[in-house]
């Protein structure tokens, strides 16, 4: 059995009926390579510790077969000189996938009946998925970002992206078409109102033709909210004429083309970390008014029965909150464990299952932004 690399959250991973054991591993990882072997040697130890979990019930051909992926990411050396931040892995019989994450993770191994998403369902949340749009007079460029990568969209030839294909014309030919010139190059008006205004009239046609082409070629099929970056006389004037229901309100303040990738993306979280803290704050506001109201709890038995009976809306979790155990999935009761029994893996993590495939929210946050003291609070639908 080989791995798989994945890049995209593996839903289908954990919303399917797996058979144990499962196994899940996560790992800080780092990208130089004088940090390389102590990954390994990381690696190695939390390796050790799935081998010692597994030989409480399995014997030595299951332990080998469930351990021969793990091997092989051991021993391939390309794999280490291509990780980022962080590595979460996941095996059962006839499966390993491999997540390579862009945010650094706590190292932690189990084996369980089931897989732990907790972790990963954090990083997620907070990478969702946008787009963020570049333009000025002259071009547009888009890109497709979360919380930790942006990457340049390649157009199709086409796609309108810049002035000249969407005009016929280059921006600074169209400028001197559309006011004439004087005997010594220099700009002069005929009949066609202040130089500012024909500038201001081709600028809005280009960006209208922009607007249209991002819709209907990404955000329809896309369907991702679409943040605007570019300077800000060009923000007021795009937002005027745009017509896609995905543009947001927000945006970078400054010229995309004087940025790299990384300094953009650094731009743009500034403008985006508020709205996810107002999120979770929304999150916790709606917590305690459902508890007062008695729809809601904190009461970690109490949580685990309403998730086994479809009544839980939204569910927030801590993300560093361990509770070995385990929750049966049809009665909701809870049943005490420690970790290192191979058939054991976290309550909360139990719980986030459960309500996932529930068609439930779950959202994972750290322990300053929780609203109890008990690792989970839960939201009823009724």
């Amino acid at each position: 059995m080989t791995y798989e690399l994945v890049n995209v959250f593996p839903h289908e991973l954990f919303l399917q009926e797996n058979e144990g054991p499962c196994i899940s591993l996560y790992q800080p990882t780092h990208r130089t390579l004088r940090t390389r072997e102590k990954d390994l040697i990381r690696y190695r130890n939390l390796l050790q510790e799935i081998e010692q979990s597994l030989s409480e019930s399995y014997d030595q051909k299951e332990i080998a077969s469930l351990m021969d992926p793990l091997r092989k990411i051991e021993m391939d050396r390309n794999f280490w000189q291509t990780v980022n931040d962080g590595l979460a892995i996941f095996v059962n019989e006839g499966k390993c996938i491999v997540y390579k994450l862009h945010r650094r993770v706590e190292a932690f191994s189990v084996v369980a009946s089931n897989f732990h998403i907790k972790p990963l369902i954090r990083f997620h949340q907070s990478a969702d998925r946008f787009l963020l749009l570049g333009i000025n007079r002259k071009q547009f460029t888009l890109y497709e970002g979360t919380r930790y990568e942006l990457n340049k969209l390649e157009f199709d030839e086409e796609i309108r992206d810049t002035f000249e294909k969407a005009i016929g014309e280059d921006y600074e030919q169209k400028m001197i078409n559309a006011t004439g010139s004087g005997p010594k190059n220099e700009i002069s008006i005929h009949g066609q109102g202040s130089k500012k205004d024909v500038f201001r009239k081709e600028t809005e046609k280009f960006f209208r033709i922009a607007d249209e082409e991002i819709f209907k070629n990404y955000s329809q099929t896309m369907q991702l909210p679409v943040y605007l970056v570019a300077l800000n006389e060009h923000h007021a004037m795009f937002q005027q004429v745009s017509k896609n229901k995905y543009l947001q309100k927000e945006g970078v303040r400054a010229d995309y083309q004087a940025m790299d990738t990384d300094k953009l993306l650094e731009a743009t979280w500034k403008v985006l970390e508020p709205i996810y803290i107002e999120r979770t704050h929304a999150l916790v506001e709606r917590f305690k008014t459902a508890q007062s109201q008695d729809k809601g709890s904190d009461d970690i038995a109490q949580i685990a029965r309403a998730a086994s009976e479809g009544r839980i809306m939204t569910v927030l979790l801590e993300s560093d909150w361990i509770y070995p155990g385990k929750v049966d999935m049809k009665s909701g009761e809870l049943i005490d464990a420690q970790l290192d029994n191979p058939k054991v893996d976290d309550v909360l993590n139990d719980i986030a299952e459960i309500v996932y495939k529930q068609k439930g929210e779950v959202v994972v946050v750290p322990k300053e932004r929780m609203p109890s003291s008990t690792g989970a609070a839960a939201i009823y639908r009724y």
